[in-house]
Formats: structure tokens, sequence, C-alpha cells
């Protein structure tokens, strides 16, 4: 009798960790269901919008992103304005116009430069990047780790998947947290690459996730908070503006 109360305690306390824990998953599974969760109806693919992003940060003026974004045209548009300057980039397929403005200075002509228009290109690629997770994951080039990582960040539990790109894609290494019950993305970082698929402790930021913005029928974080890997240090919050 004392060896199957034993028992019975041992396997009641099994049953009961077995329901607290998620099931084990793959990489591929786990992103799969946090696509599920952002955007059910497959909405990214084929996504026509606009958002309007209040950026704020330490000793800096407020900037205020203006964007357009239309998916099947292959077609980009940001303005943004921070105090007196306002920049505007429109993008089509890889061609890239560029307008700047100091509006203290209405008759003022400000010259742009080749950077300027490979900036262009880049904020088309940082906004739909950033925007379009955790559904940008299956892109052309992204190598999802099979192994599902379980870590704690600012004291929550989250299933974490690691992305690596193929070169000429990308050369950082990507960490993704997801809310272990519904997956819903709540976090993610990024480390320069020291050596292949490896990251360099020193470099990146991470990035918490707050609020749902939903658009489209899909849910993006409303509330992106950046801060330095290395030093923990604050660099600036992104807020989407109803």
């Amino acid at each position: 009798m004392k060896y199957s109360c034993m028992f019975l305690m041992f396997f009641a306390f099994a049953a009961v960790n077995s329901q607290e824990l998620p099931p084990q998953l793959t990489g591929p599974q786990l992103l799969n269901k946090a696509i599920a969760y952002h955007d059910p109806n497959d909405a990214w693919s084929n996504f026509v919008g606009n958002l309007e992003i209040l950026t704020i940060a330490p000793d800096t003026e407020d900037r205020t992103s203006f964007i357009d974004i239309n998916l099947p045209e292959k077609s980009f548009e940001l303005i943004s304005k921070r105090g007196e300057m306002i920049n505007e980039y429109r993008v089509f397929k890889d061609s890239a116009t560029v307008a700047k403005l100091d509006i203290s200075k209405p008759d003022s002509i400000i010259t742009t430069t080749e950077k300027d228009f490979e900036r262009a290109l880049t904020m088309r690629n940082y906004y739909t990047y950033l925007y379009g997770l955790p559904m940008k994951l299956k892109d052309p080039g992204t190598i999802v780790s099979y192994e599902v990582q379980r870590k704690n960040l600012n004291k929550k539990d989250y299933l974490v998947l690691q992305v690596n790109y193929k070169p000429g894609v990308g050369n950082d290494v990507w960490y993704f947290y997801f809310d272990p019950v519904t997956y819903r993305m709540e976090a993610y970082q990024f480390y320069k690459e020291k050596e292949e698929r490896k990251p360099d402790l020193q470099t990146g930021e991470y990035i918490l996730l707050s609020g749902e913005y939903k658009t489209n029928g899909i849910l993006m974080p409303r509330v992106r908070k950046w801060y330095y890997n290395k030093d923990k240090k604050y660099l600036a919050t992104d807020t989407i503006l109803d």
C-alpha cells in the first residue's frame, strides 16, 4: 500500500506538470503556431495598408512616420517628420525617389545623394521586415532552427526560436520570444554574427513588444521598446498610433 501511494503521487505530479508545460515543438512548428496567432488568414502576403508610428528617444525630438505598404504592387512610401525636417522616401520595386524639406526654410533646396536612395531601400526593407514579423521568417534565405529553446526574459519564460540567414540575405543572429501558451510574439533580439551561426554577445539589441494593433486581420505588436544587449541601455520606443 505504501508503494502504491507513492506511485499514485508520482503520476499525479507528472500529470500536473505535463499540463503546465507546452508540448515539445520543432522550430518550424513553433513558427507556424506564431503565424497562426498573428496572421490567421494569411493576409500579410497581400498586405495593402498604412501605419502611423511615433518614435520617442532620449535627448532627441520625437519623430512621426507615415508609412504606406502595398506588397502586391511592390511599392512603399515613408514620410517622416522630426522637428522642422521632413523626409520622403518612395520605392517602386527597386527604384526609389527621395525628397527632403526643411519647413522652416520652404524655399530652400536640399540636395539628395546616392546614400539617400540607398536609405530609401533600407527603410523599405526595415519596416516591411519588422512589421511583417513573424510572417517574414518564411522568406527565402531564412534559416529557422529546428530546436526550440526555453529562456527567461523579464521574469517570464518563453519559447525561443533562433533564426540565421544565408549569405547575401543577412548576417545577424536573431532570437524570437513567444508566449508558451498563446504563441504570441512578445520580444526579439539580434546580435552580429561572430562566427558561423554564433552570436557576438557584446553587440546588437533586444526589443520588448506590448499591446496589439489590428489591421487587415493581422495582429501587430503596437509598442516596441528598444534596448542594447550589452548594458540594457534604453534606446527608443516605437508606437503605432490609431
